[in-house]
């Protein structure tokens, strides 16, 4: 018997932790209930988000939503560096909501989930959700600010000034020195926002900050200044230009000035 469940385990894979009762208790193992994972196309993962954002400040509601793909039993919370879940319901749908209120800064951090279905064998969990980075703080870490394809730029050419965070689903806004006003505003699904800049009027500093879309009030720190200055290399070829021009034309007069003296020679030696 036992070597009948080290095989069954040998052909499947791990994966969440081991389920816990009702009462919090680790629920018995052995080969009636075995802890193990199963192929992910039968049980795919489910899909976990926090409502109002995942971005809250200290002493803010938040709930983390995880739907399922398919009619599910047991929804549980994990989160990473805990063995066991820290949050568990019971629900006869495909999605189950987790309150946390007056969230701390220790709350924070990275969280997954699963769910169970009723068909399933004991011990058996999904594929995990992907992973939801819950971050409780009144101030952001600020964002770097960064000039494609560089930070000079001809008065034909366009430059793209990119500021970059290190979450998703951000809004970010873009200063320039001298205009109280936002240059440029947008949201963006990735951890940075691109603002494209025409050449002719791009040279000067600026600066830019992000915050969560449903929370303006947590704000990030303001990135370090970037200096965005003009190409000078056609003023060089112009100046370059102009000084061929007067050699030129200084070559000329010295030639009309040594025929007139050669000129002048000549009558006064007749």
């Amino acid at each position: 018997m036992a070597l009948v469940l080290i095989l069954q385990l040998l052909t499947l894979w791990p994966l969440c932790h081991a389920d816990l009762s009702s009462t919090g208790s680790q629920e018995s193992q052995g080969p009636n209930n075995p802890v193990f994972s199963v192929p992910p196309a039968l049980y795919p993962k489910p899909w976990l988000g926090a409502q109002p954002a995942a971005v809250v400040t200290p002493g803010a509601n938040v709930t983390l939503r995880c739907r399922a793909p398919q009619p599910a039993w047991r929804f549980a919370i994990f989160k990473s560096g805990e063995i066991t879940p820290v949050l568990y319901r019971d629900v006869s749908m495909e999605l189950a909501e987790f309150f946390l209120e007056g969230v701390t800064p220790a709350q924070g951090g990275s969280y997954h989930c699963c769910y169970r279905n009723p068909g399933w064998n004991l011990g058996v969990w999904s594929h995990p959700s992907d992973t939801l980075e819950l971050l409780v703080t009144d101030q952001l870490p600020p964002p770097s600010l960064v000039a494609l394809p560089g930070p000079v730029v001809a008065p034909n050419a366009n430059v793209s000034l990119r500021c970059a965070g290190r979450l998703r689903g951000m809004s970010f806004a873009l200063y320039r020195v001298g205009v109280a006003a936002p240059l440029q505003y947008r949201d963006s699904t990735e951890p940075w926002a691109d603002f494209p800049l025409p050449g002719a009027s791009a040279p000067g500093t600026y600066s830019c900050y992000y915050h969560t879309p449903s929370s303006p009030y947590v704000l990030s720190l303001r990135s370090e200044p970037l200096v965005i200055s003009a190409d000078g290399s056609g003023s060089l070829d112009y100046m370059q230009g102009n000084l061929v021009r007067l050699g030129l034309a200084g070559l000329v007069l010295i030639s009309l000035g040594t025929l007139v003296v050669f000129d002048w020679r000549s009558q006064s030696s007749a």
